[in-house]
């Protein structure tokens, strides 16, 4: 993120300020969101300009899905990642160029580029913390495979479409068959929502009593 630019005129009065409104634009918490979300930042025309549009399309979808899951995991606090990291769209981005650039240069996928490219320099770029790191790679590792086009489980109850029957539009509407969200769905242990539903409870409380 950007730092905000430097005020050019005269301070804004404290008294106005204190009656504005913040708005502020956040990732959804949940993964079928933050997937369609991900997903609407492409369209036919940028599949259609790959030299290889189905392999473009499993890996982008993958690549869309691993995405969601690294924002939805900030929500199990320390149990997700230990320190808040600064994962955006623009990451996203530039991996689905990255992404483009090397299927276009390349005779087929080359997975172990991919991979470090995406979680060592984009994403893992972000990462501080070792133990965060090899989270982040593994899923790299589960999701960035050859199997992506034979309908790889991207998580339990959710295999990767078979790129082949579907166009862009399609896939989007695949989005809508994911199973009910669950823990599992991020790798994690099915009680490892307790945590975040027990905070989210004593703040909604405490905002209504104050």
């Amino acid at each position: 993120a950007e730092p905000p630019g430097t005020l050019s005129g005269p301070n804004m009065p404290e008294s106005l300020l204190q009656s504005c409104i913040k708005v502020s634009n956040e990732a959804p918490a949940d993964i079928k969101s933050n997937l369609t979300r991900a997903w609407a930042n492409f369209d036919q025309g940028r599949v259609d300009a790959s030299s290889k549009p189905e392999d473009f399309k499993a890996c982008l979808f993958s690549l869309c899905w691993f995405h969601s899951i690294i924002l939805g995991r900030r929500r199990f606090g320390a149990q997700g990642w230990s320190r808040k990291y600064s994962f955006n769209t623009g990451d996203l981005v530039i991996c689905s160029n990255v992404l483009t650039s090397y299927l276009d240069a390349n005779p087929s996928v080359p997975w172990a580029d991919l991979r470090y490219i995406f979680g060592e320099i984009m994403y893992g770029g972000h990462i501080t913390d070792a133990w965060d790191r090899r989270t982040n790679n593994t899923y790299l590792q589960v999701l960035m495979q050859p199997q992506l086009r034979e309908g790889l489980e991207l998580g339990p109850g959710f295999k990767s479409p078979d790129p082949t029957t579907l166009d862009y539009a399609g896939y989007l509407g695949y989005i809508d068959t994911m199973p009910p969200e669950s823990p599992p769905l991020f790798g994690l242990h099915a009680n490892a929502e307790i945590g975040y539903l027990t905070a989210t409870t004593v703040n909604l409380f405490a905002t209504i009593i104050s």
